[in-house]
């Protein structure tokens, strides 16, 4: 196998469907949360503007969306968004 053949296949992306996004939006705020240790295990402060951020625009891709997801689709968008609320306020709670 080629260097370019190698590089291809390790670039493989997954294919672009709504589970992908809702959990790329859900990575982006939970690390936005500091929920992700850093690499000297330590769990950074959380950017709150951003998770506020992040969770409205699920919040908006949720309205948008209402009618058009499969069931499944529905349940893991409110699900996620339910979880990572709760988690939000824990987060802002604490760094009061």
């Amino acid at each position: 196998m080629s260097e370019a053949d190698a590089s291809a296949a390790a670039r493989e992306l997954p294919p672009p469907t709504f589970e992908f996004l809702v959990w790329s939006l859900r990575l982006q705020a939970e690390a936005a949360l500091g929920m992700y240790p850093e690499a000297d295990g330590d769990l950074p402060q959380a950017d709150v503007d951003l998770a506020r951020h992040t969770l409205e625009l699920m919040a908006m891709l949720e309205e948008k969306t209402r009618g058009n997801l499969t069931l499944e689709e529905k349940r893991l968008l409110e699900n996620t968004l339910t979880e990572l609320r709760f988690r939000f306020v824990q987060a802002t709670g604490a760094s009061r």
